[in-house]
């Protein structure tokens, strides 16, 4: 009943349409999206027929004998139909591992995309997972996520900061150019984290050009100083609004830029989409939290939702 083919390059508009449509999906996993960083990665990904229609994708890469779902991406796993279920589910992920097995591979990275990205349930992976693999978690990441029909109120902290950025007068637009934003965003990496931003300028830029319509960066600036901080938001599908990357200015941070910032995002912006998620605020696959960011997070009303990460052996 079903087919695993290997993905190549003619497949890439049947995988983009597909992923349209599929009930546990964002853009990230269209193949634009994807194939920015294509030099960094063997892709090993998968596509799934059912008596000839496409009914799941599996993004991943390949190193060594380990298939990871995606090593470029924050999540992943089997991106199926809104007609997958259960038991041909199951069927599927044995099919997978029997190939990846005779391809050699010993074992496998598996990044389910968390529930809230779902249009509707699918969790057929995860009992797949559990019925068919010795699979256990070996990261787990804490995002903060905003449910709009069901906001906590801001805490007294965030509305504080409110106040003082209009008090200050600052202002909050739109734009295309990153430069200032992540200059102050890479300034911040490498002062508190020794680390850079995942993404280089010339490639965030690139992403954006390429998905104008769920790449936006909103600035926060003063008539004196200028920028002062800003967010980049995903759109990532009709649901969930997920902030990428946020940062502040030493200044930014004294007037309570980002306080301003978010207070208009989600109750403004976005107020009309169901989620709005923060992103994680943890290290080390999940083993170190930054107290003061998810706290940051956590005082405009985020609260926690996992992001696992799990392997098995084949």
């Amino acid at each position: 009943m079903f087919e695993i083919k290997r993905y190549t390059a003619s497949d890439k508009q049947l995988w983009n349409e597909f992923v349209k449509g599929a009930k546990n999906s964002t853009f990230l996993f269209d193949r634009n999206y994807m194939d920015y960083h294509s030099d960094r990665f063997e892709d090993h990904s998968l596509v799934v027929y059912r008596k000839g229609a496409l009914y799941a994708l599996l993004p991943a890469n390949i190193s060594g004998d380990h298939v990871y779902s995606h090593q470029g991406l924050t999540y992943g796993g089997l991106i199926m139909s809104k007609k997958a279920c259960a038991s041909e589910v199951l069927e599927v992920f044995s099919l997978i591992n029997a190939q990846l097995k005779s391809e050699g591979v010993k074992s496998v990275i598996y990044k389910p995309t968390p529930y809230i990205y779902h249009s509707i349930p699918s969790q057929e992976d995860l009992y797949a997972l559990f019925r068919l693999t010795d699979a256990r978690i070996i990261g787990r990441n804490i995002s903060s996520t905003i449910y709009q029909g069901n906001k906590i109120k801001f805490v007294e902290s965030r509305k504080s900061g409110i106040r003082k950025a209009k008090n200050h007068s600052l202002k909050i637009r739109q734009s295309e150019d990153f430069s200032r934003f992540w200059e102050i965003l890479s300034e911040n990496l490498m002062t508190n984290h020794n680390a850079r931003p995942v993404h280089s300028i010339e490639e965030m830029t690139l992403l954006a050009n390429r998905f104008p319509d769920k790449i936006k960066l909103y600035l926060v600036e003063s008539e004196s100083s200028g920028i002062l901080g800003g967010t980049v938001i995903y759109e990532a599908n009709d649901q969930v609004i997920h902030t990428q990357y946020i940062s502040a200015s030493p200044e930014g941070k004294e007037l309570g830029a980002l306080d301003l910032l978010f207070d208009c995002l989600i109750n403004e912006v976005y107020a009309d989409h169901p989620i709005f998620d923060f992103g994680q605020s943890t290290e080390e696959m999940g083993k170190v939290l930054n107290d003061k960011l998810i706290f940051q997070k956590e005082g405009f009303g985020g609260r926690g939702v996992i992001y696992d990460i799990y392997e098995y052996s084949l």
